[in-house]
Formats: C-alpha cells, structure tokens, sequence
C-alpha cells in the first residue's frame, strides 16, 4: 500500500492521524445531514480535541467566505460588462447571496477539515496505518 498525500487527505476529508478514515459522515451536498464523526473509524483518533475546538473553525469558514465574496463580485463585474449603477446594487446582493448559501455546506465541511490538518499540532500522521 502507497502512501498517502496530506492533499488527497484534505481534499477528500480523511483523518489527519492515519488519512485513511473520514471525518465526515455522508456526501458534501447529499440529503443526510453533515456531522462529523466523533473519533476515526479506521484509527480511533479523537477529532474534537478539546471541547469547544470546532468554534475555530468558524474563524477558518469566515476567511474562506470572505474570499468568495470577493471572487463572485469581482466576477459579476467583469461579466457584467463593468456596469456599477446603484441599479446594479442588487444583482451583485442577489449573486453573492446565493454563491454563499451555495457554498456553506463546502464551507462547514473544509473549515473543519483545514482546522484538523493545518492547525492541528496535537495531531501528528503516523505512517505505520499505510502499512499493508
């Protein structure tokens, strides 16, 4: 067995201990509802490290919010042709809205996901869960 990249782990939401197991239960935008798992089903490693240690991830989803209102703002000016009217006010309110109501399950899902493997020290990977 090969082992595994920290981008293929942060990308498909694997444990950062072993990245194997997931840290979520179901599908980014399926009809279940998110929740994430309290240990790793593959190497039992405790997610919440601490009690309370996912309000930081709210921190983490509030800078990827703000970078995708910037992106879908400066991307309904350039397809809107550069029209900034006070007409224009709610086209860009409208877009922005629904980019963010669109994004928030990716939001929630990444925030944790960038929390447990990027400012995560008490976690370290262990190499021995690649291991045949």
């Amino acid at each position: 067995m090969q082992k595994t990249s920290k981008l293929y782990a942060l990308v498909h939401g694997k444990c950062p201990h072993c990245r194997r197991g997931d840290i979520f239960t179901g599908s980014l935008y399926g009809f279940n509802v998110q929740r994430t798992n309290t240990v790793c089903p593959n190497c039992t490693q405790r997610f919440e490290i601490e009690p309370g240690y996912f309000y930081a991830a709210m921190y983490v989803s509030y800078a990827m919010n703000c970078a995708e209102m910037i992106t879908l703002g400066i991307a309904t000016y350039i397809l809107s042709g550069g029209y900034l009217e006070f007409d224009s006010f709610w086209l860009y309110l409208g877009v922005i809205f629904t980019g963010c109501l669109l994004l928030s399950p990716f939001n929630y899902r990444y925030s944790r996901v960038i929390l447990l493997h990027w400012l995560s020290p008490k976690i370290k990977y262990n190499a021995y869960y690649d291991k045949p």
